[in-house]
């Protein structure tokens, strides 16, 4: 898989902006602020509907502009697919398929497999739990696009039932049986949905286990073993690592078991206290939580061992053998040369990788290749 040609219009800071690209290398390189890492954004956009450096869509939009445009063409499998995704922060969101209008934007998901690597990354290792389950989801609807709908539905049964605990505060007697009567609806629908995408979680979690596993060993041949444990907030559930994962049906009786238990302490407190919006993927090296104890080397390794764990992983899956579009997005000069030089080695392997860089000499040889030069609101393609 590739990206052939990538047009973005008034998509942050760009008025309008092209890109035409092969497989192999391309380097985009310019000075910081010049547009490199919007251009990257957008193509992440594309890929995931969304953004790795902000939560909402309105800063994509250009100041003034009142919606954004990015168009793209990806040549997967001797194929072409072209996206065009119109981003309006006050309406809604609009997405074409070859020119055909789509009934929901996520359904140009799958259309572009990425993975991107990104300063931002050190989050997923350092950051809150939401990191590491935004990694996690990114990666399941990456293997399987339809779970972008389920997640969906599994977000606003959240949203439903929060207001709904929120309004029994203080509730007592016959108005509490009556609440909790609407709770056992929305028990069932937050089990549906949350043991699908729990399950969909724990089988990325133990495909991803040896590919992150082999990344760190590479990147840090002393540095011990990178562990990861899914941590969920299912009080009897018992998740032993490498061992089967529980089927969604069984996860759904857990699930109901959970909300049962703690629904108590739920309409207290006026919140969901149990899903898979309240679980965690602990990172360790030997042991050792890497959250709070890790070193800023051990910290970069980590999360680059996830990211490339995450492209073998998806590569494999596919039974083409299509890679996903590997993005390196201003990395090399915050990696020491030992992962610099094993990250170039991976790369290298990709059928196309794109790179930005401040400074070309930070881009490793191997990586050579395709270079745009990003300055003054132009692109322009050295020669």
């Amino acid at each position: 898989m590739y990206v052939r040609h990538l047009s973005v219009s008034d998509f942050r800071s760009w008025p309008t902006a092209e890109l035409a690209l092969e497989p192999g290398p391309s380097v985009l390189v310019g000075a910081n602020g010049q547009g490199k890492t919007n251009l990257v954004e957008a193509l992440g956009y594309v890929a995931t509907l969304g953004s790795h450096r902000v939560a909402t869509d309105a800063p994509l939009v250009r100041s003034g502009a009142e919606r954004a445009v990015i168009r793209c063409a990806v040549v997967s499998d001797n194929r072409e697919l072209r996206i065009e995704l119109e981003i309006n922060p006050s309406r809604t969101n609009r997405a074409r398929l070859n020119g055909a209008q789509q009934t929901r934007t996520r359904d140009v998901l799958g259309a572009l497999r990425w993975v991107l690597f990104a300063p931002e990354d050190l989050a997923i290792v350092r950051g809150d739990p939401g990191e590491r389950r935004r990694f996690l989801d990114e990666l399941v609807i990456a293997r399987a696009p339809r779970l972008a709908g389920v997640r969906a539905d599994y977000e606003r049964v959240l949203k439903q039932r929060a207001a709904l605990l929120k309004s029994a505060g203080g509730s007592r007697g016959s108005d509490r049986a009556s609440i909790g009567a609407t709770l056992d609806v929305w028990d069932g629908h937050l089990a549906t949905h949350g043991a699908e995408l729990l399950e969909a979680r724990l089988t990325a979690v133990e495909a991803l286990r040896p590919h992150v596993g082999a990344a760190y060993a590479q990147l840090a041949p002393s540095g011990g073993n990178l562990e990861m444990r899914y941590a969920c907030s299912i009080p009897d559930l018992v998740l032993t690592p490498g061992a089967a994962v529980p089927s969604a049906a069984d996860l759904s009786t857990a699930l109901l078991a959970a909300l049962e238990q703690t629904r108590p302490a739920e309409l207290d407190r006026g919140v969901n206290l149990v899903g898979p919006h309240r679980d965690d993927l602990e990172l360790a090296i030997d042991d050792l939580p890497l959250r709070g104890y890790a070193s800023h080397g051990e910290g970069w390794s980590a999360a680059l061992a996830l990211r490339l764990g995450s492209y073998e992983l998806l590569r494999t899956d596919q039974p083409t053998g299509a890679d996903p579009v590997l993005v390196l997005d201003d990395v090399f000069a915050e990696l020491d040369a030992n992962r610099r030089e094993q990250l170039a080695v991976t790369a290298a392997k990709a059928e196309q990788v794109i790179v930005t860089a401040a400074v070309l000499a930070d881009v490793p040889e191997q990586l050579a290749g395709a270079c745009f030069e990003i300055a003054d609101g132009t692109v322009h393609r050295a020669v």
